[in-house]
């Protein structure tokens, strides 16, 4: 994974100008260094890196998500997400798509042109899934139609059949992948179209598990495709198969947390904006998961008091629902946790996935325990995500104290970890739920697609959020908000269309504490 950098950020500006228009450039114009020939490699590089690099931003950008998921807090200022403001979403996301259908044409030979078409229909799926997350009913059949056939104000499709478009259009990318042959423009996977088929097997399975309120479905068949996915298609083998972005040393290519030049420890750390929560940090101490010697550092007072950085007790998580006056005060005493030194110091410091090889695991175990597959048991599914993760952290970890604390993940520890008696699974099944999603949001820090802990949580309920009435700033502080509002833009100039989405779904209310149809029974 660490050979497959960010070499093709640099065309973004070239893009920039190539893909958004087709004007003639006089010759005066025209710079003799950059291309001006636009191909199917180029296109499908702005497309998967606006799916990678651009959720997952840099430095402040990066933390934001990680606020919400409750991971961590910020010190710089009261922020929205910690406190539970949503706000209104965009579409932005939804303009990258007008791109597929020239990276398709481009094509040189038919396999190309069913690998482009397939990386198409992955890319439409992902971004589609992630809009009707946030906000409902989207618009879907008409997205993207505003050059090819003027169609200026879309209608809105309903959650239900947006859903179901994006289970076909990842069947129909497994499918295209398998006839395809590998493609030129690929910063993830090096093109490779097994890796491609894996990933888009591996997260049709996480759409087909938001909707498990959804299995009585005849049309969705949630519980008939996934059990034919995982007994017929190619999932990911490990997180090598993680669909992530490597680091590297050149500028603008860091790791999106490190410092500037490397070893300075940047202002976000001089500043110490960031202290990690109790909802990560006690459910580590409590299993005795060494994950937190790789993700924190110490509290200096406890250090101070002769404990040492190896003992468990070194670690202390605040509350992000606090006041935050509480947690400012809290901050100067330096008696907290914050994020391990290895996140800033190195600027290659893991890559960072949007989707995982781990996710795809705790997939599998809750869909044992929720009855749907029963081939292998669910804590042979869970006990490799932790594994995995455990490998994945232990693997881009230098062996130093500052890293690691002296508390080492070897592979007898990775190997027995997941089965000892405060691990392994037990219980109810609703209990057993609990453990894969609470390990799941263990596995998954600093890592993960946009907002995942957040969507984690409002699907499940786990990991538990505190909700502290006082402090809580959405528009009903009794409760955690549901969703995001329509964008402005969309009110601005889809008006109509807009309206009626908003009517049909929650009776003319667009506020962050309605329920869409994917959280109704």
């Amino acid at each position: 994974m660490k050979s497959k950098v960010l070499i093709y950020i640099a065309i973004i500006p070239v893009l920039a100008m190539l893909i958004n228009g087709c004007n003639k450039f006089d010759d005066i114009n025209t710079n003799p260094n950059t291309t001006t020939e636009v191909t199917s490699g180029l296109l499908a590089t702005s497309l998967i890196l606006n799916i990678t690099k651009t959720d997952i931003g840099n430095t402040k950008e990066f933390m934001q998500p990680f606020l919400l998921g409750k991971y961590l807090t910020w010190g710089e200022g009261q922020e929205d997400f910690q406190y539970n403001i949503l706000g209104r979403s965009d579409f932005d996301r939804l303009t990258t798509l007008r791109n597929i259908g020239p990276m398709e044409n481009y094509a040189t030979s038919d396999a190309l042109k069913k690998s482009y078409q397939a990386l198409g229909h992955f890319i439409r799926a992902w971004q589609f899934f992630i809009c009707t997350m946030q906000v409902g009913d989207i618009p879907y059949t008409d997205a993207g139609k505003g050059l090819s056939d003027q169609v200026l104000q879309p209608k809105y499709d309903t959650q239900r059949e947006v859903f179901l478009g994006i289970l076909n259009e990842l069947d129909q990318a497994d499918l295209l992948f398998s006839q395809g042959s590998n493609f030129e423009g690929d910063p993830v996977y090096g093109g490779k179209v097994d890796n491609w088929r894996r990933l888009t097997n591996s997260f049709e399975l996480h759409v087909l598990m938001n909707l498990f309120k959804k299995t009585n479905d005849i049309e969705l068949k949630v519980v008939e495709r996934f059990k034919n996915i995982v007994s017929g298609r190619p999932l990911m083998r490990d997180y090598k198969d993680n669909f992530a972005l490597a680091y590297n040393n050149v500028a603008g290519q860091n790791y999106p947390w490190s410092d500037v030049p490397a070893g300075s420890r940047n202002s976000f750390v001089k500043s110490n904006y960031t202290m990690l929560s109790n909802t990560l940090i006690d459910p580590l101490k409590a299993m005795s998961d060494k994950r937190l010697f790789y993700y924190a550092r110490p509290s200096t007072v406890k250090l101070n008091e002769g404990i040492l950085h190896s003992d468990y007790a070194a670690y202390l998580g605040v509350e992000p629902s606090d006041v935050f006056s509480t947690l400012q005060t809290i901050r100067l005493t330096k008696d907290y946790a914050d994020i391990n030194y290895r996140y800033v110091e190195l600027v290659d410091a893991e890559p960072v996935s949007v989707f995982s090889y781990w996710d795809l695991q705790f997939i599998l175990a809750e869909a044992t325990v929720r009855g749907w597959i029963t081939e292998t048991p669910a804590q042979k599914y869970y006990a490799s995500g932790i594994s995995s993760s455990m490998n994945f952290v232990a693997a881009y970890t230098p062996d130093l104290p500052d890293y690691n604390h002296n508390m080492k993940m070897d592979e007898d520890y990775i190997a027995t970890y997941p089965s000892t008696a405060a691990v392994a699974l037990a219980g109810t099944n609703e209990q057993q739920i609990a453990q894969i999603i609470t390990q799941k949001y263990l596995a998954n820090f600093l890592q993960g697609s946009k907002y995942q802990a957040w969507f984690e949580n409002r699907r499940t309920g786990y990991p538990v959020f505190v909700l502290n009435t006082s402090t809580n700033l959405n528009s009903s502080s009794s409760n955690f908000p549901l969703r995001w509002l329509y964008p402005s833009n969309e009110l601005d100039y889809n008006a109509e269309n807009v309206a009626l989405a908003i009517k049909s779904q929650y009776g003319g209310s667009d506020d962050t504490n309605q329920v869409m149809w994917i959280l109704k029974n």
